[in-house]
Formats: C-alpha cells, structure tokens, sequence
C-alpha cells in the first residue's frame, strides 16, 4: 500500500510536456472535428472511442500510430469528438454515427476506409452498414456484449443503477464514473502499475511514457446522458449489437450488411474488451498485448501498426 500511494503520489507530481497542438480540421460538423495527418493515399478515417481523448492515436510524437501511417503512403483523419453541448444530453450513441461521422464520411467526396477503435469500432460497423465504404479495420471492438464475463457485466449495470439517477439530473455521465467501472475489471493491476511507477527514475523515458498514457486515461469529455444510458442498459445489459437488435437512424445494424473488406483486430490478453466479444468476421488478426498496450506498446509498431498499414494499404488496389 505504501509503495501504491508513493506512485500515486510521484505520478501527480510529476513534471508535464506540452501536447503537439491539434492538427487542422478538414472538415467539422457541430463539435466534432476532422483532424487532417497528412500523407498520400486513400484517406483512413480513425474513429476513437467516445470514452477518454482521441490522442491515444497520437500519443506522443515518438509514439504515434496516426504519424508512423501518415509516412507509409496513408492519409490519417483522426475523428476528434469534441465536448457534448448542454442541447446533446439525449444524444445516444448511434445519433452520434447519424449525427457526426456519417456527415464526415459524406462530406469527403471520395470513399474512405475507417478504422475504429473500441467503441469507435462499434460505431465504424455502423457507419460501413449505411455508408459506402473502402474498407473497415475493427481494433478491439466489442460487438457480441455477452461476450463480456457474466460478473463484469454484473459490476456495470450495478455501477449504472447506483448512479443513473445524478447522470440524468446532469445530464452527463462523468469520467469518473467510467474509470471506477474500467478499475472493477482488474483492481489488481491498477495498484500494481502505481507500485512500480514508484520505483522508476523520474527522468526515464518510462516514467515519461507511463504520465503520458495515464493523463490519458484519466481525461477526456463526459459522456451525453443518452450514450451512457444506451451503453450500460442496451449494449451490457441487452447486447443489442449482438443481437441484431441495434439500430441507427431507423436502420438495424447487422456486420453481414458490410460490403467492403473487413479486418478484425483482438488480442486474447484484452481484459477490457475480451476477444469473445468481436464480431467473428473472417479476416483476423490476434494480438497478445491488453487493450492500451496494443496501440502504444514497446511492440504496437510491429505487432499492430504494421500489419494494418499493410492491409490499409492493400484497399489502394483492390476497391
């Protein structure tokens, strides 16, 4: 214990960088930003989760996906979200595909492949089902929400009837309470990596990278009320991604609706988004890192970043 508080403590102390700003907007729809990378090539649209900040694509200059695609012949465009507006509280999270990233896709003039990450992949099927498409990568993207183990799911309908009813009164679901149900998933391992940020250097590029990665864990915009209510009620309670039972703007979301090439990434160390609950489509890669790791891991450029530059790259000459 002593040793976890001694982390904690170092880790609020330490010393902070100052963020590359945002790079410019090709296009922007109500809050939510298009941000442009660069490079040649199909544009790649990145799709983030609505949980936490975008940068997680583009967490530091030296450990950046966005930036180590934008130099492999691929245009990045990062899906910045934004912060939810006071008239946004009801908006769910398929309003969110209707409302901002479909409008993004169409404003584009030329068919874009999406990458999702998380629940972003979630929200890029959706957008593939009702737009035409060059091609999908799915980056652990949970689909099947039974897939998920009984008692998580348990933990997160008990966390949302707890506190259902201030998020309502505000109209917002707070960081906070998301953090306290992703810390229910291992409570273990969130003390373990204070104990061990305790004992490294201030100065070392591990400390540096592990401030980075836990700055951008614990921020980001709260979620409106109405996509907090569909994510704990509709899809942890009643999967109804999985169960054909999701729709956006009238229409129901099924992955055999896509027509474009699909790559689903998992890694089978997720404890986040296990890989039970990915869509089983056919084309698949499997991953060993845990659910951050993947993207930002000592071994992300190689286990992940190349292998979806490749396949991206591929969409130039098949669609």
């Amino acid at each position: 214990m002593a040793a976890a508080l001694a982390g904690l403590r170092a880790y609020q102390d330490a010393p902070r960088g100052t963020r590359p700003a945002p790079m410019p907007a090709v296009t922007t729809v109500g809050r939510a930003h298009l941000r442009d990378y660069g490079g040649d090539g199909r544009p790649v649209i990145f799709i983030p989760s609505l949980i936490n900040p975008p940068f997680i694509l583009d967490l530091a200059e030296d450990n950046s996906m966005l930036r180590w695609m934008r130099d492999r012949d691929i245009r990045p465009l990062l899906l910045d979200w934004g912060a939810p507006l006071d008239d946004e509280r009801d908006l769910d999270i398929g309003d969110h595909v209707e409302r901002f990233l479909l409008p993004m896709i169409d404003a584009l003039g030329e068919r874009p492949a999406l990458a999702g990450y998380c629940l972003g992949g979630t929200m890029a099927l959706a957008a593939a089902a009702l737009r035409p498409v060059a091609g999908l990568a799915l980056i652990a993207a949970p689909w099947n929400f039974n897939g998920f183990p009984g008692t998580a799911r348990a933990d997160m309908l008990a966390l949302w009837t707890t506190a259902k009813a201030s998020c309502e009164a505000i109209g917002y679901l707070p960081m906070e309470v998301l953090q306290t149900a992703f810390w229910r998933l291992d409570p273990a391992r969130t003390i373990a990596k204070y104990e061990a940020f305790a004992a490294l250097d201030p100065a070392s590029d591990a400390a540096r990278s592990f401030v980075a990665l836990e700055d951008w864990a614990n921020g980001g915009a709260p979620l409106t009320f109405g996509a907090g209510r569909q994510a704990f009620e509709d899809f942890f309670g009643s999967d109804t991604p999985g169960q054909g039972a999701w729709s956006v703007g009238g229409r129901q979301i099924l992955p055999e609706q896509i027509a474009c090439p699909v790559l689903d990434v998992v890694s089978l160390k997720d404890k986040i988004v296990p890989a039970a609950t990915a869509t089983g489509l056919a084309d698949r890669i499997e991953l060993g890192a845990g659910h951050v790791g993947m993207i930002v891991g000592r071994s992300a450029q190689e286990t992940l970043w190349r292998p979806l530059a490749h396949w991206l790259s591929q969409l130039q000459h098949e669609w």
